[in-house]
Order: C-alpha cells, then sequence, then structure tokens
C-alpha cells in the first residue's frame, strides 16, 4: 500500500520515529519491539498517520522477532545462522524502505508481517 495521508511535518517525523526506534534492538534484546511500541501508544490518538505507521512498526518488528526465534532454534541445525543474516537483511533494507515512504508522507505496509494490532 502506498497511499498518500495528509501529514504535518510533525507527524511525519513522530512515523520516523516509530520505524527508527527499532534500531534500539540492535542494543537491547526486544528494543525493536519495545521502541515503536512507546512511540505508538503515546502519540497514536493524535495522529492517524502515526497510528497507523506505528502499527506497521509494531507488527513488523514483532513478527521479524519470532522469526528470529525460529533463526535461532535452526542453528541447532546450522541453517538458522544464514536465515538469521538473510532476515537482518530483509529488516534493513523494510526499514530503509518505510523511512523513505514516511519522507514522502505515504503509507507504507511492511512485507510478510502478521497484523497482531489492526
Amino acid at each position: 500500500m502506498s497511499e498518500h495521508l495528509p501529514s504535518s511535518k510533525d507527524e511525519r517525523t513522530w512515523a520516523l520515529v516509530a520505524h527508527l526506534s527499532a534500531l534500539v534492538g540492535c542494543f537491547i534484546p526486544l528494543g525493536n519491539v519495545i521502541g515503536p511500541l512507546i512511540v505508538w501508544l503515546v502519540k497514536r490518538e493524535g495522529s492517524e498517520f502515526v497510528d497507523i505507521h506505528g502499527k506497521e512498526a509494531l507488527n513488523f518488528n514483532l513478527t521479524v522477532t519470532i522469526f528470529a526465534a525460529i533463526a535461532t532454534l535452526l542453528m541447532l541445525v546450522l541453517i538458522g545462522a544464514f536465515l538469521m543474516i538473510a532476515l537482518f537483511v530483509f529488516w534493513v533494507i523494510c526499514l530503509i524502505m518505510a523511512v523513505m515512504k514516511v519522507n514522502e508522507g505515504k503509507i507504507y505496509r511492511y512485507p510478510i508481517t502478521f497484523r497482531f494490532i489492526k
């Protein structure tokens, strides 16, 4: 979905923070989920644009966390390491694409994402 939704500079900034806060997960376990969750909970009422992006970032990072747990289990049979690397590259590429869409004021839907929060 690449729908354009009217948004202010402040709304785009908070949507960017929702997506980029997932980078906290590089330093803190589950930070990739906690960062978007906090932004979404704090800012969802004030803006439909931030609400949509916050849910997308949260759902995507929950999905990635599940896939990472599966890849970790598969490390016992050696394929997990390759899956973990591929998952990380996929995560970074999707994050960059989301940030680019937010800058354009568009809605970005992450691929291969379970929609836990609708």
